[in-house]
């Protein structure tokens, strides 16, 4: 005779899963819509109206604001700048970090210190970093020149220099990023197992290169390409950096586009317009993340 089974019946009073799931998740889910996604469509808003700091009024100028950006060179330069700074920033620290990663990854003892060592700069405030730098940058008194004058080499006007001062904020963007990506790299090769590379051994690759390029290279490839996708986001993010040692300057020659944002909508007060740059950047972004999503983890799910 088969046996029945009943469901027990809820009891009197008792809240159902909706609302639990609605009790837990609600408070979380309110704290997003105000601080996120709110704001995100008043950006989006204000970037189709001449709205400028301080007014009481505003009208609706469609895509004005965006054609101006189109025709406008301070902002096609801040654009130019932002790429030019990337180039050199994703490749160097990319490849700084998965060098610091594989060596550290070979090191038996010490591991941990190496790795918190080359770590410091991700945790370090930005602004006193910056400080710093400008310091060691200092055409004068710096220690980069400094220490260039020992080997009688005249040092340039590192920060003062327009043909300059974009590579010396690259070349901090890049101290500050690779201990990040080598943290990436280096999660990614705790979880090649040994035997890989004893298999590879076994068929032939003895040297270490040959490892690297049969075993390790193919498996970090979806890492990798998850760290260039994150170092690209992070670059078009610069902004303190440039606000703290170079305003922009020498001739705007440091002006990327977070800062042309802020120089729009808080120095010249047009909110508007600078709505309209930080819709630009959001587009970047979101392609950029479409395409981490896409590509990235296809090729993890491969």
């Amino acid at each position: 005779m088969a046996e029945l089974t009943h469901c027990a019946p809820r009891p009197f009073g008792a809240p159902s899963m909706g609302r639990v799931v609605a009790g837990f998740a609600g408070p979380a889910a309110l704290v997003g819509l105000i601080t996120l996604v709110l704001p995100l469509v008043a950006v989006i808003a204000l970037a189709f109206t001449d709205y400028r700091l301080g007014e009481k009024s505003l009208s609706f100028i469609g895509l004005d604001n965006f054609v101006d950006l189109s025709g406008d060179e301070v902002f096609r330069k801040s654009f130019a700048h932002t790429l030019m700074y990337s180039a050199i920033v994703v490749p160097v620290s990319t490849l700084a970090g998965l060098g610091l990663a594989l060596l550290i990854n070979a090191q038996s003892s010490l591991r941990s210190f190496y790795r918190t060592l080359h770590f410091l700069p991700v945790m370090a405030a930005t602004i006193a970093i910056a400080i710093v730098w400008e310091f060691m940058l200092h055409p004068s008194f710096g220690l980069v020149n400094l220490v260039l004058g020992k080997f009688d080499v005249v040092g340039p006007r590192w920060l003062e220099d327009p043909s300059t001062a974009l590579l010396s904020l690259a070349i901090i963007g890049v101290w500050q990023m690779t201990g990040f990506n080598m943290v990436l790299f280096l999660t990614g090769l705790t979880g090649i197992s040994p035997q890989y590379h004893e298999a590879a051994c076994v068929d032939g690759a003895s040297s270490a290169w040959d490892r690297f390029w049969l075993v390790t290279w193919p498996m970090l490839r979806p890492i990798t390409a998850f760290v260039v996708v994150i170092s690209v986001i992070r670059s078009f993010q610069l902004f303190e950096t440039v606000y703290v040692i170079t305003g922009g300057g020498p001739q705007k020659s440091t002006e990327v586009l977070l800062f042309t944002m802020f120089s729009e909508a808080f120095v010249f007060f047009r909110a508007g317009r600078g709505a309209a740059i930080a819709v630009v950047f959001l587009a970047l972004v979101g392609v950029l993340t479409w395409l981490k999503f896409r590509f990235v983890n296809r090729r993890s799910a491969a």
